[in-house]
């Protein structure tokens, strides 16, 4: 699990270096065990040649002795010439009895050694019965490995006559040497391999991810709403190349997508906004109509109330055209907010003014302090209080106890509007379309306020939020960044 946890560049770090470790061990157990191997086949052939050029040198010394060859002559025979081949080939040299019975010794304390004076049965079995007749004997004694070959000694007619014996010291002290040097150069080999190993892992896992970290930090901006952009690599392998390509085609198809989507959605809402236009202006239409008709058929030029009839008729009128230019009004308003004029201004100065359009006495207004400027514009600050407000004193209508409280707050760099009331509170259901143009609860009206303070706010880079109980009553408070 922890190994999954690291990112893909320390992994390729990691097993670059780790793989030079494991090559240099294997390459240093390998080379021990090569060296093992030649020191055993160097003292096998180094024995061999050994024993080889004493065969040849007893073989000259049985040619020219004037003893009869014969076992029992043996000793005669290298009484003394036993010690002149020791000393020529520097090797020991033991002569037995073909029983196995010691004959004569290069070295004299042997001669006096109980134990060495007969040789045990496995040696004599191994020697007869081997078609070479040669048997080697290898013992470890006191950390030290020796050797010992037997073989026959022969006359001139080839037949056995006495077994040759030659002890001999693997002394590996050259090859050990040769070995640690070797090693210890090789280790510094390794270590500046191992230095550049990182040096070039570090570089090469760095460029390896660089191409990917660009494509997942591009990833991670991608976004439905937005422009995104391709990737633009100059130069990265082919798997890179495939990666990159497709998520370019990714990004084309989503900005087709999008913009296929955001062109439905536009034409969705204005025909929902236009069915919801034509469902409002037909409300006022209908009552015209009616006044229309019934006027027609109750006109009488001798009715002596015939002017106040008129009168009541154009105020049906007038009241009715008032609805429909109050509709064309809010919905120009939201389809065309006016370009925006910011200037230095007073928030709480500003709300103070806003409120006076109200003339219910339950509005109360609370700031903090008496003068918190910032970076607005008058027309739209305004519009957002008024709609706040106006929404509030709509949703408290008819309670006993009415109450809508507006405070201006200051908190370091930003500036805080909030809107109380005491009202019936929003629904659980219509929590998540409160902003949503054309939505309403009322019995009349657009739906289009909140969906533009919300539109306002968001230009500014601010936020707006709310908290609702049902049956308390609802908050909205509104935040604009100073500058």
């Amino acid at each position: 699990m922890k190994l999954r946890r690291l990112s893909l560049r320390v992994r390729i770090f990691f097993a670059m270096i780790l793989l030079v470790l494991i090559a240099s061990v294997l390459i240093a157990a390998v080379t021990i065990y090569q060296y093992n191997e030649e020191a055993q086949d160097y003292h096998r052939d180094r024995l061999e040649r050994k024993e080889d050029n004493i065969k040849r040198h007893i073989d000259f010394v049985i040619r020219e002795t004037t003893w009869e060859v014969k076992t029992e002559n043996i000793r005669l025979i290298f009484m003394n010439e036993i010690y002149k081949i020791a000393d020529i080939h520097h090797l020991q040299v033991n002569l037995f009895d073909l029983e196995g019975g010691l004959i004569k010794s290069s070295k004299s304390s042997i001669e006096g050694d109980t134990i060495a004076k007969c040789l045990n049965a496995d040696i004599l079995n191994g020697l007869s019965n081997t078609a070479q007749h040669r048997y080697v004997e290898k013992t470890v004694l006191n950390n030290q490995t020796f050797q010992s070959s037997y073989t026959y000694i022969t006359d001139k007619k080839f037949k056995p006559i006495a077994i040759l014996n030659l002890p001999y010291l693997e002394n590996d002290e050259f090859l050990n040497k040769e070995l640690r040097e070797f090693l210890e150069r090789l280790g510094y080999a390794y270590l500046v391999m191992l230095v550049l190993a990182i040096l070039l892992a570090y570089f090469l896992s760095k460029y390896i991810t660089k191409s990917l970290k660009t494509i997942s930090d591009k990833i991670k901006e991608t976004r439905l709403g937005k422009q995104n952009k391709r990737i633009e690599i100059a130069s990265s392998s082919e798997e890179i190349a495939t990666l990159v390509n497709s998520y370019n085609s990714m990004i084309d198809e989503l900005q087709e997508s999008a913009v296929k989507l955001a062109t439905s959605e536009r034409e969705q809402a204005w025909r929902e906004m236009a069915k919801q236009v034509a469902h409002e202006i037909k409300n006022p239409l209908t009552p015209m109509r009616l006044s229309v008709q019934s006027f027609q058929r109750k006109f009488d030029h001798g009715d002596p109330e015939i002017y106040h009839k008129v009168d009541e008729y154009s105020q049906t009128l007038i009241q009715q055209i008032d609805t429909m230019s109050s509709i064309a009004s809010a919905f120009s308003n939201f389809a065309k907010m006016p370009a925006q004029q910011n200037e230095t201004l007073n928030v709480v100065q500003i709300v103070k003014l806003a409120l006076d359009i109200f003339s219910e006495d339950y509005i109360v207004f609370i700031a903090d302090e008496k003068e918190i400027i910032v970076q607005l514009d008058r027309t739209q600050l305004i519009r957002v209080v008024t709609n706040l407000v106006k929404n509030a004193t709509q949703a408290i209508s008819g309670d006993n106890d009415p109450k809508v409280v507006v405070s201006v707050m200051s908190e370091d760099h930003l500036v805080k509007i909030a809107v109380s009331d005491n009202g019936k509170g929003i629904s659980e259901e219509n929590i998540p379309r409160i902003f949503e143009p054309k939505f309403t609860t009322k019995s009349s009206g657009m739906g289009l306020g909140l969906a533009m303070v919300k539109n306002i706010v968001e230009t500014y880079k601010g936020t707006i939020t709310f908290t609702s109980q049902q049956g308390k009553g609802t908050t909205f408070t509104v935040t604009f960044p100073k500058q």
